[in-house]
């Protein structure tokens, strides 16, 4: 028995998922990646690179540390490992990131082109705007300095130009809904732009409300975890 057991169980639960429903791509495929932050540590569980997810066993998971020394695991973790990290490092409020190459949010990807606001209940839940990541090779530092850059803007879905999307959450099951937000609104907005037709986003005003409501819950993770380091920090 190890005190990662349980991130390493609900992060294959969720990859298996992912992979089942097709988000990663293909479905006997080894691509995408999930992690899960540990809590209270700087380390997070990651799935291993090039491992079918429906032969992964959670003793197959990987557990790294934020300087990307291993601390438990078997295999090599994922090759987008610093990405999840940068993100961790850069966003308080986030416990969980997940890297796919689901299809419409790909499509949108090789436009080069950021989602606006179309729906009030995925601007609610996703924030403002799903922006692009520059173009990078996967597993460069070139690409998690783009994600970092663009993490600032406290959404919880990014396109990564001509690769795929990544999105973030405060737990794992809330950031499989956001994949699943992401990948309708990709698909209706793929769909509007191929009429020709000007696209309708939702008022500023409205935007506003909304995002006012996605950043007071941030905040509200982001004081939770400032008081459980206070309170960890009293005891020693």
């Amino acid at each position: 028995m190890s005190r990662y057991d349980d991130y390493k169980r609900e992060v294959l639960t969720v990859s298996r998922r992912l992979s089942q429903q097709g988000y990663f791509g293909t479905k006997s495929g080894t691509a995408g990646n999930v992690s899960m932050l540990i809590e209270g540590e700087e380390a997070i569980a990651v799935t291993p690179t090039r491992m079918r997810y429906d032969v992964m066993q959670p003793e197959d998971i990987c557990v790294v540390g934020f300087d990307l020394k291993p601390i438990e695991g078997p295999n090599k973790p994922s090759i987008e490992t610093p990405m999840h990290v940068a993100a961790y490092r850069v966003r308080q409020d986030i416990n969980a990131v997940i890297h796919t190459h689901q299809t419409h949010a790909s499509a949108i990807s090789i436009l080069n082109r950021p989602i606006p606001p179309l729906f009030d209940e995925v601007t609610l839940a996703i924030g403002e705007v799903v922006d692009v990541v520059p173009y990078a090779p996967s597993g460069t530092q070139e690409l998690h300095e783009g994600v970092v850059s663009k993490l600032t803007n406290r959404c919880h879905c990014y396109l990564i130009q001509n690769h795929g999307a990544m999105c973030v959450g405060r737990d794992l099951e809330t950031t499989f809904t956001y994949v699943e937000l992401l990948e309708k609104t990709a698909e209706v907005y793929s769909l509007a732009l191929a009429t020709g037709q000007p696209i309708t986003t939702l008022p500023p005003a409205a935007v506003r409300q909304l995002v006012a409501v996605v950043m007071a819950r941030q905040d509200r993770e982001i004081a939770r975890k400032n008081a459980l380091t206070t309170a960890e920090a009293r005891r020693a």
